[in-house]
């Protein structure tokens, strides 16, 4: 089993309700409560698992904004688990999870910097080293329904652009929409082979418009009958 996510580029709206699921579930979770550093202070700082970069793309008027979350890719051949030197990070055999023993993890940093996609948060209060679990505290709580033993990123997604599922099964629906949109791993080129994949944006559509026009309404509504009566 090679459980990931599968993250639709096309659909995510940028809203950071992943990210603040994460954190809230995360704040009771396996990892212990996640700090917040003065959160009404000039420069409030805190423990994130799933951050949200922003991107435009292309040139005006065929531009777009990308909305590229980040949190940990779970890889095949982790760096942060090579590096780590008391064996506090690993990469469970029975599903692919990498994780942090907290018992083990002295906060020396060494992983954070070994990971390209900056997963990696150390919690200065508690003085160890914390990251995405998929919520493996929830996805195998046989508590709940089996439909929410999800993470909370996907659960809670408004735009449903987040998914999750085992790759080893070709028949799961994160091996079949990764199959069909041609789903991609962020820099392979690195080697660590990332479990988590992106599905790239749709070509934009381009629109006509009447700039020049002196009576715009006239255009939509003839464009608007032609739609109706085709």
């Amino acid at each position: 089993m090679k459980l990931g996510l599968v993250i639709d580029l096309d659909t995510c709206v940028g809203c950071n309700a992943c990210a603040v699921a994460c954190k809230q579930w995360n704040t009771s979770g396996t990892t212990g409560p996640l700090s917040d550093l003065e959160p009404y202070g000039k420069d409030p700082t805190g423990v994130w698992f799933n951050r949200i970069r922003n991107y435009e793309v292309g040139e005006y008027p065929d531009n777009k904004t990308v909305h590229f979350p980040m949190s940990c890719m779970h890889c095949e051949d982790a760096a942060c688990v090579t590096v780590c030197p008391t064996g506090a990070s690993y990469k469970r055999e029975e599903d692919g999870i990498v994780l942090v023993d907290q018992d083990k993890c002295m906060g020396c940093n060494y992983c954070a910097w070994a990971c390209p996609y900056g997963a990696r948060e150390l919690d200065r209060e508690q003085g160890v080293m914390k990251k995405c679990t998929l919520c493996v505290d929830r996805i195998y709580d046989e508590n709940l329904p089996e439909d929410e033993r999800q993470p909370a990123c996907v659960l809670t997604c408004p735009s449903h652009a987040r998914y999750f599922g085992d790759f080893d099964d070709p028949n799961s629906e994160v091996s079949v929409i990764s199959r069909e949109r041609n789903g991609e791993s962020l820099m392979p080129e690195m080697g660590y082979q990332p479990v988590n994949k992106y599905l790239p944006p749709r070509a934009k559509t381009k629109v006509q418009t009447y700039v020049n026009d002196t009576n715009p309404i006239s255009k939509v509504k003839d464009w608007v009958n032609r739609l109706v009566t085709r």
